[in-house]
């Protein structure tokens, strides 16, 4: 179960480095489980630098006992809970810290080479780089495919950029608070067409941590536990033209596995946190785990349905789309819900939430992980 979370300073950090908001991350959620550092003997990691879970744990002072890097892409921490929820009840170790940092935002700044999102041209990826393939031109033609298959419009994205921006003003720390309107978003600068720039994440510094314990474990320590219901993982493409379908997230299996795990239905959570790099990653999902019929995405996030006085509080700290978004934003889905659930959410709290839905998207609908995380 959840014991511990917290957030680094994020947005504009420009005088850390990704280690020191690992660390401030790492600190705080260790201190909000009621733990000290040399409690911690399972580690989950990953990022852009070589070894990187042995360069983390080093800076940390730790030597975890079972350590994990799996990296999938944003979907990475959603799957290193599910791998930590394993460890621990394999005995393989007892509690797991899972941290991310970055300061892509400051390092774009900077122009440093790293910050770059570039895709490789190396493997399969040769024959697609040519002709120009970004990461949001691959997000740009699944929202092409489904505005030709199910008639979305850009104004129906565009509902969804306005309603993260609605749930981030009530957010002291998110980035981006002042609302914006659908004109708003259709008239800002067009990215990579249907998708405008306020369809798209905003880029931030800042890192995350959530502490992983036992059942056993748990009843000794000062905060309320978040019990994890259900975890599953779900891999679909890298390569583009081996996505059979445009319009299909795998959350679809991952979330239909979660669900049973947990044994609860969509229409039973309480709030929910999906992975928003761009407004078309949102409504995929939302088809995909349930909450509305394929090709229905479109008609389901208007009328505010999504803010959080809506009858589906999604990213209730604004998201990807207003909040932040350090490079992978998985981990702080997690923290979110996990805040939710505790009743610790001010100025945003959905009242009486007790189910949340987590998504976690990786790369270009490539991988997905799904938890269902409950208070009680």
């Amino acid at each position: 179960m959840i014991a511990g979370i917290a957030e680094s300073r994020f947005g504009d950090v420009p005088d850390a480095t990704a280690l020191e908001l690992h660390q401030e991350a790492a600190a705080l959620a260790v201190a909000d489980a009621g733990l000290a550092k040399d409690d911690v003997d399972g580690l989950f990691s990953c990022g852009a630098d070589l070894l990187h879970p042995l360069l983390l744990a080093e800076y940390l002072g730790i030597r975890p006992r079972y350590v994990d890097g799996t990296q999938v892409g944003g979907s990475a921490w959603e799957f290193f809970l599910h791998h930590a929820v394993g460890a621990i009840e394999s005995g393989l170790c007892d509690v797991a810290l899972l941290n991310y940092a970055t300061t892509s935002r400051s390092d774009l700044k900077r122009k440093v080479r790293s910050a770059n999102v570039a895709i490789e041209a190396r493997g399969p990826a040769q024959f697609e780089s040519a002709y120009g393939h970004t990461v949001i031109g691959r997000h740009a033609m699944a929202a092409t495919r489904h505005m030709h298959e199910f008639g979305t419009t850009s104004a129906q994205l565009a509902e969804i950029a306005v309603q993260m921006r609605a749930n981030a003003s009530r957010n002291p720390l998110a980035m981006y608070r002042d609302p914006i309107t659908v004109d708003d978003v259709l008239s800002s600068r067009l990215i990579s067409s249907p998708l405008h720039k306020l369809d798209c994440c905003i880029r931030s510094d800042g890192g995350g941590a959530v502490v992983i314990v036992s059942e056993e474990r748990a009843r000794d320590l000062p905060k309320k536990p978040v019990w994890v219901l259900g975890a599953a993982e779900a891999i679909s493409h890298h390569t583009m033209s081996e996505w059979h379908d445009f319009t299909e997230s795998p959350a679809k299996y991952s979330a239909e596995r979660a669900f049973a795990m947990a044994g609860v239905k969509p229409d039973e959570i309480d709030v929910l946190q999906v992975y928003d790099s761009f407004t078309i990653t949102v409504l995929l999902t939302l088809e995909a785990m349930g909450f509305c019929a394929k090709g229905e995405g479109g008609a389901f996030v208007e009328g505010g349905r999504l803010t959080l006085d809506g009858s589906l509080p999604t990213n209730t700290d604004g998201g990807g789309l207003s909040s932040n978004h350090p490079g992978m934003r998985g981990l702080f889905l997690i923290i979110e819900a996990a805040r939710q659930l505790r009743g610790e959410a001010e100025g945003r709290q959905v009242k009486d939430a007790t189910l949340a839905a987590v998504n976690g998207t990786g790369g270009w609908f490539s991988s997905t992980g799904t938890l269902i995380l409950g208070a009680d």
